[in-house]
């Protein structure tokens, strides 16, 4: 049926001379006044019926003849009136435009594209939050950012931002980062922002392969780059496992990071930072599915080694107060 209206179009009455067919609309026309004089006879309002596509339709309010004749007895309704009446019918139909449905059917089959961002509204947008010396946003502009945004500085929201944005240091967006970045992710507001983030972190809890991007990203988001860092001080490492890992956190995650703490390892490289995350993937709570014949960094190993002198530890201890409450008893 798609967009039109020329199945529902009541048919206009032939002008061809054709005697037969004059005839036939002639029955038509009688037909039509004994059954208006027909429903005059009875009291209150009257219900003629119709047929509309083929269907028959009751119409059961009064007023909506008044234009067929003085007094809707004995007066035919013309061709035109009855057209009339048609197109105030249909009127009253849903329209049939692109989302529109006929027998139930859903006729749209596109997908609803989405505005393209404004370019001069992202730069704008920037405006409102570069250093006024420098054509980037720093750490004042994005505290101010956050707080319009309703977040805060060291929420997970405003690392999935950065990664977004493919921001190359922390504290700092350049206006090609915040341009790009913003166009990519189809906003060009503030509020534009705020609707789209909790998309990307849903899209993130069932994402594996986009979880691993914005994990590698971290690594270099936390690196000094003007200073050429390229090993992630350790207690930087540790603030940014537990940001990255607000989402999917694995079961060894407090035991890895207290290892790192108690042993102050001072760095943790590009390497050892990337493999953790399919180390925290295969391996179990319990470590046991651990191979340190497998190439492992070296720090895995020490951190399993020390995992399980502390749990032969606690065993040892279990055993003892047991053997202790046996000979008391």
């Amino acid at each position: 049926m798609g967009n039109c209206f020329s199945c529902f179009k009541v048919p206009l009455p032939p002008t061809s001379t054709d005697q037969s067919i004059a005839l036939d609309h002639k029955d038509e026309t009688m037909e039509l006044r004994g059954l208006f004089q027909n429903s005059c006879q009875q009291s209150g309002s009257f219900v003629p019926e119709t047929h509309v596509n083929g269907n028959r339709k009751s119409i059961s309010t009064l007023p909506t003849f008044n234009t067929v004749g003085s007094d809707n007895c004995g007066s035919v309704p013309s061709v035109q009136s009855n057209l009339r009446l048609s197109r105030g019918f249909y009127a009253r139909l849903p329209p049939l435009g692109r989302s529109g449905t006929s027998s139930g059917l859903n006729l749209s089959t596109e997908p609803k594209q989405q505005k393209e961002p404004s370019e001069s509204k992202l730069n704008a947008l920037f405006d409102q939050y570069k250093d006024p010396h420098e054509d980037v946003i720093l750490a004042d502009g994005i505290e101010r950012l956050c707080d319009d945004l309703q977040l805060s500085p060291d929420e997970f929201k405003v690392l999935v931002l950065a990664w977004k944005l493919n921001a190359e240091q922390m504290c700092q967006f350049t206006r090609h980062e915040f341009v790009t970045g913003l166009k990519a992710m189809k906003v060009d507001s503030i509020r534009g922002i705020q609707a789209r983030l909790p998309e990307i972190v849903q899209e993130l809890t069932v994402n594996s392969d986009l979880f691993k991007d914005l994990y590698r990203f971290t690594f270099r988001f936390g690196l000094d780059v003007t200073s050429g860092q390229r090993i992630l001080p350790a207690d930087m490492a540790i603030v940014l496992w537990k940001l990255v890992f607000t989402i999917r956190e694995p079961p060894l995650l407090i035991r890895w990071l207290k290892f790192l703490e108690c042993h102050h390892i001072r760095g943790i490289p590009r390497d050892t930072w990337n493999m953790f995350l399919n180390f925290a993937e295969s391996i179990g709570d319990d470590l046991g599915a651990y191979d340190d014949a497998e190439a492992w960094p070296s720090l895995f190993d020490d951190f399993v080694e020390y995992e399980n002198d502390q749990m032969n530890q606690n065993i040892t201890k279990d055993d003892i107060m047991k053997d202790a409450s046996i000979d008391k008893a």
